[in-house]
């Protein structure tokens, strides 16, 4: 849900991302480049069910056509700026750190 009145920039949100996909874009925040079976298997490392090579797949797929991933070989992956930007957004909501739209006043 976005307001007209914010500062955030919603069209590269991870808001409305299934956690699945979050998770892997919180992956690479923390490793950088990542290899997808190196992916997979963090993602399998964290969830109690297992999560089928085709899906991971399938997530890194949205994921670049979200912008939020880039490849150059497509078993390589990195956030793109929007990634980082949008992550960081989220960090800060998590952190009820968002910027106000009334000159700090609440």
């Amino acid at each position: 849900m976005s307001s007209p009145n914010t500062e955030c920039d919603t069209s590269h949100s991870v808001a409305d991302l299934p956690a699945v996909h979050r998770d892997l874009l919180w992956i690479l925040a923390q490793t950088g480049t990542c290899e997808r079976r190196q992916l997979q298997r963090a993602l399998a490392d964290y969830y109690t069910e297992s999560i089928a090579h085709s899906e991971v797949c399938d997530v890194l797929e949205e994921l670049i056509e979200h912008d939020f991933l880039s490849t150059d070989d497509t078993t390589t992956y990195q956030l793109t700026e929007s990634a980082r930007r949008a992550l960081s957004a989220r960090q800060a909501w998590q952190a009820g750190t968002l910027p106000t739209t009334d000159g700090g006043r609440k």
